[in-house]
This record gives structure tokens, sequence and C-alpha cells, in this order.
């Protein structure tokens, strides 16, 4: 009887299984919001604005308030020692263009903050209760709506005429309500969840459920919301400032330096070019960051 013999064959085309390489969702986020071009020049952009902002005294040779004797009177055209020109008190336009932004941005800033916290706040609430309590802040939110911004933040401003901390409310005061407005569809919408209604049956209460369980979940809405109010806190003082009601001279802002330029616009209107250029480059650089965070943390990928 013959022997059989197996002889061992090669598997070819055996399947291979890499080991898994999970990325954390910090890294995620960061790949995909760096992925798209309007995000990440607009990210560069606000990230050198901000450094120059803050390191115009070591970097430019003038003071914001260093006036040129000899330029005094009417504004002087750009040269090599004025690359933008200098005003009628003859002061370097372009340093007192970054001087500027330290106030426009931290208005910006810090009034985003306010409105982000008092939307959340007044959104969570009516969104997590529901009934009665959703239905008179909802309604409150409404009325506060159907008044024009400028004209009441115009009218606060004339009767109070505020310094930045009272501007500062003032605008964040006042710009809430789409931040409630995303914060409550939210809420409602998490409210109902399992997770929610198992942590509810566990005991917890209903701040802790608000703060630990929902509120974590709703962060990416809120991120953006409070990017958005960014840009539009820029162009409010801006607005205020111009009109006379915003930051009094000599502190300079973007919009009071825009006021002060205006009588000039038609014979020096090298005067009006870096605010200007400023508020419009910032406020777009703002919204497309506001885009570029919607779509990375929203991504399902």
């Amino acid at each position: 009887m013959s022997e059989v013999r197996h002889e061992a064959r090669p598997v070819t085309g055996a399947p291979v299984f890499a080991a898994a390489n999970p990325q954390s969702p910090w890294r995620l986020f960061l790949r995909r919001l760096l992925g798209s071009a309007p995000s990440r020049v607009s990210l560069a952009f606000l990230v050198v604005l901000t450094a120059a902002v803050i390191l115009v005294p070591l970097c430019s040779p003038y003071a914001y308030d260093r006036q040129d004797l000899e330029l005094i009177g009417q504004p002087a055209a750009p040269d090599a020692a004025h690359w933008f020109g200098t005003d009628t008190l003859g002061e370097d336009s372009l340093t007192r263009a970054f001087y500027g932004g330290r106030i426009s941005l931290i208005v910006g800033l810090a009034s985003a903050l306010v409105s982000t916290l008092l939307g959340t706040a007044i959104g969570a609430l009516a969104g997590f209760f529901g009934g009665r309590v959703d239905q008179w802040l909802m309604r409150g939110t409404d009325v506060v709506l159907s008044i024009p911004l400028l004209p009441l933040v115009l009218l606060l401003s004339g009767m109070f005429r505020p310094g930045l901390p009272l501007l500062v409310l003032a605008i964040g005061g006042l710009t809430w309500m789409a931040t409630a407005r995303v914060v409550r569809g939210q809420f409602l919408s998490l409210r109902e969840l399992e997770f929610v209604a198992a942590a509810r049956a566990l005991g917890a209460g209903n701040g802790r459920l608000i703060l630990r369980h929902i509120l974590p979940n709703a962060v990416a809405p809120i991120t953006v919301s409070a990017t958005l109010a960014v840009g539009s806190s820029i162009l409010l003082e801006s607005a205020l400032s111009f009109l006379g009601f915003g930051v009094q001279p000599p502190t300079p802002t973007w919009g009071n330096l825009l006021n002060a330029a205006s009588p000039w616009i038609g014979t020096a209107p090298w005067l009006a070019l870096p605010p200007g250029l400023l508020i419009f480059a910032t406020v777009l650089a703002v919204n497309c960051l506001g885009d570029g965070l919607r779509d990375a943390l929203e991504s399902k990928d």
C-alpha cells in the first residue's frame, strides 16, 4: 500500500489584517479642520493677526500716540517711513490700526463669550424643561429678536456712554438669541435619547443631567455659534465706534479710525485702508473658520 504524502503548500491570497491604529478624536478633528484650505488660511491669518496686535510695540518704531510735528494739520501720503501715511495729528496710520486691533479683538472675543454663556444657559433650560419654561424663555427670545439690534445698542450707548466693560456686556447681552435657539434645539433632541433616561434611572438630578450628560454632546454647535458671534461682535463694535458711540479717541479702534478717515476719503483714501481691510479680513476669516469648525465637528466619517 502506497504511502500518501501531503506536501505543505504556501497559502496565497490569504487576507492580511493590519494592526488597527486608531486616531484620537482630537487628531481626527484637527485633520478635518486643517484639511480645508479656507480653514487653514483663516486660522493662519488669525494667528498672525493676534501675534501682530500683541507684539506691535516691539515691531513698530512708533507709539500709537506719537506725533510727527512736521506733519500735523493734514494727512501725509505714504512713504518709506510711514507705509500708509499719517493722520491729521501726524500719527502713523498702520501702527494705530494694529493698536486698534487690540480693542476690537478683545471686544469681539469677550462679547462672544458673554453671548455664548447667556445663550447656552437660556437654551439649555428651555430645551431641557420644556413646557411653560420653554414657552416663556422662547417668547422672551422672540421679543429681543424683534428689536433692531443696532438702534438699541446706539440708544443704550448714548444713554450710558459705556466704557469697555459695559460695552462688552451690552453687545454680549443683546446677541445671545441665535445661540439660545441652537442650544434649545439640541437639548430637545438629546433629552429623549437612551443615555439620558439611563442616567435619570441611576438617580442623576437635573443639574447633573444638563451639565454632565447633555451639554457635552451639544459642544459642536455651541462652538460654531461662538465662533460666528466673534465676527458679529467685531462688526457691531466697529459700527458703534464709527458712529461715535463706542470706544472714544484717543484710544484707537478700527471703528473710530474709520470715522477719523471718513472726511478725507476723497483726498487721502490710504487712511481708511488699514482699519477697513483689517475689519474685512478678520470677519471673513472668523466666518470661514466657523464653517470649517462646523464641518469638522459634525463630520460622520
